[in-house]
C-alpha cells in the first residue's frame, strides 16, 4: 500500500481494474480534495499491453501510481487478466468496503467480476455507489445481443446512487437503461491537459517537432494527417491509408503526408497498402506517454476512422495540442468535442469518399482559419477536464449524501 495525506472528511474509495495512463492524473488532483483510496484489480505487466492489442511488450513511461494512496487487489481468478469477465476476482473488496468507512465508493465500469463484488459489498453496507463508464448506444454489436443484455442492464443501472457521465451519447445511453435524470452527473472524458499543453509548446520551442519529422522523412511544410493507437481491425487504420493515396491525387492533397503511430496485429498489412507511397505514409511504432506531445506537435490533424470506440482520448490529447481531428460517426466524442468545423470533422464509418472529402475541407479549414480552429479547440479542453470531472464527482457526492439511509 502507498499513502499520502487526507484531503477531507470525506473518504472515497475508488475500484479501477488496472493503472491507466489517463485515470491517475485524476487521482492526484482528487487526492488533495477527498480522501481517496484506490483499488487495483489486476497487475498488468508488459506482455499483458502486448496481448491487449498494443503489438509490443512495454510499459508506460508516466507515472501511473505516484501522488495519492493505492492497494493491490489480491486477483484469485484462475486466468486473470483484463479480456475476459473473469479476469478480475477479487473477494476481499468485501471485507475492505465492510470495514473502511467509505462515505461512497467509486466504480469504473460493470464489465469484469470485481465490479459486482464491490457493488454488491456497498449494498450490504449502505453505502452509495458511483458509477463512471462510457458506453454509448452506437455499437458493432448484434441486434440478438442488444436485446439480451437490455433487461439486467434496466435491472441493475437505475440502482446505482450515482453516474458520472462522460460525454452527450453516455449520457443518453444512461436514460436508454432508466437512470433517473436526478442519478446523472456530468464528469467528462478528459486527459491531463495541462501535460500536453506544456509539452507540446516546448516540442514547438525547441524545434522537437521538426526533428520527429525528419526522423521520419517528412517535410517541414507537409501537412500530416496522424493516426494514434493499437493497429486492430476495429480501429480501421487502414481507411485513413486508402483515403490518403485517393487525397494525393487532389491539388489540395499536394502537399499531404500521413503519420501512422503505433503497432498491432494489422501492421503488416497496412505497411504493404502503403509500398508505393512510403515517401508520403510514414509509420512511427509505438511511441509512448511521454513523446505524444512532440508527435502531435509534428501533426496538423488527427485521424480516428473506428468503427466501435466508446469515446475516443486521442482525440482530447490533440485537441489539448491544438490539433483537430477526424472521426467516424461510430466514435463516442463525435457528439461532443467535434462540435463545429473548426475542431475537425465526421464522416461515415467505412465512407472512404466522405474521409477524404474531410480531410481536405479540415486542411483547407485549417490553412485558411487556424486561428479559429485553436480558439474552439481551447474551447473544448476547458470544458472536458480534469478540473470540470471533479465538479461533477463532487456534486455526485454531495447528493448520495443527502439521499443515504440513516442506519438504525
Amino acid at each position: 500500500m502507498n499513502s499520502v495525506g487526507r484531503g477531507s472528511d470525506k473518504r472515497l474509495g475508488i475500484l479501477a481494474s488496472h493503472p491507466i495512463q489517463y485515470h491517475s492524473p485524476w487521482f492526484r488532483h482528487l487526492a488533495g480534495r477527498v480522501d481517496i483510496e484506490v483499488f487495483y484489480g489486476h497487475r498488468q505487466d508488459p506482455k499483458g499491453q502486448s496481448d491487449a492489442g498494443f503489438g509490443i511488450a512495454f510499459d508506460w513511461d508516466t507515472p501511473l501510481l505516484q501522488g495519492y494512496p493505492f492497494r493491490w487487489l489480491n486477483n484469485v481468478s484462475a486466468s486473470p487478466g483484463l479480456g475476459s469477465f473473469g479476469g478480475c476476482d477479487t473477494p476481499e473488496i468485501r471485507d475492505i468496503i465492510r470495514d473502511g468507512h467509505f462515505d461512497a465508493f467509486l466504480v469504473f465500469g460493470w464489465n469484469r467480476k470485481s465490479c459486482f463484488q464491490a457493488v454488491a459489498a456497498c449494498k450490504q453496507e449502505r453505502i452509495p455507489v458511483l458509477m463512471r463508464g462510457d458506453s454509448q448506444l452506437i455499437t458493432n454489436r448484434s441486434t440478438a445481443r442488444t436485446i439480451l443484455k437490455y433487461i439486467p442492464y434496466r435491472c441493475l443501472l437505475p440502482r446505482i446512487e450515482g453516474h458520472l457521465y462522460v460525454g452527450s451519447r453516455n449520457r443518453e445511453y444512461l436514460r436508454h437503461y432508466g437512470v433517473p435524470e436526478e442519478r446523472l452527473f456530468f464528469a467528462p472524458h478528459f486527459v491531463d491537459n495541462d501535460f500536453f499543453i506544456e509539452r507540446s509548446r516546448l516540442a514547438h520551442t525547441t524545434g522537437a517537432d521538426r526533428a520527429f519529422r525528419a526522423k521520419l522523412g517528412i517535410p517541414a511544410d507537409a501537412f500530416v494527417f496522424t493516426f494514434v493507437g493499437k493497429m486492430l481491425p476495429n480501429k480501421r487504420p487502414a481507411d485513413l491509408i486508402i483515403s490518403s493515396i485517393d487525397l494525393f491525387r487532389l491539388a489540395v492533397g499536394s502537399n499531404a503526408h500521413v503519420l501512422l503511430a503505433g503497432d498491432g496485429p494489422v501492421r503488416p498489412k497496412l505497411v504493404a497498402l502503403a509500398a508505393h507511397y512510403r515517401d508520403r505514409i510514414h509509420f512511427a511504432g509505438f511511441v509512448n506517454q511521454s513523446e505524444m506531445p512532440v508527435l502531435y506537435a509534428a501533426s496538423n490533424a488527427l485521424v480516428l476512422p473506428s468503427i466501435d470506440e466508446t469515446w475516443g482520448l486521442v482525440v482530447n490529447e490533440a485537441a489539448a495540442c491544438g490539433v483537430p481531428s477526424i472521426v467516424s460517426n461510430r466514435v463516442g466524442c463525435a457528439a461532443d468535442l467535434i462540435s463545429s468545423k473548426f475542431t475537425g470533422a465526421t464522416f461515415p464509418t467505412a465512407n472512404i469518399a466522405q474521409l477524404t472529402f474531410a480531410m481536405a475541407s479540415v486542411k483547407e479549414t485549417c490553412e485558411s482559419e487556424l486561428h479559429r480552429v485553436q480558439a474552439a479547440l481551447g474551447e473544448n479542453v476547458t470544458k472536458y477536464s480534469i478540473q470540470r470531472a471533479t465538479i461533477g464527482l463532487e456534486e455526485a457526492l454531495r447528493a448520495v449524501a443527502l439521499r443515504r439511509p440513516v442506519a438504525a
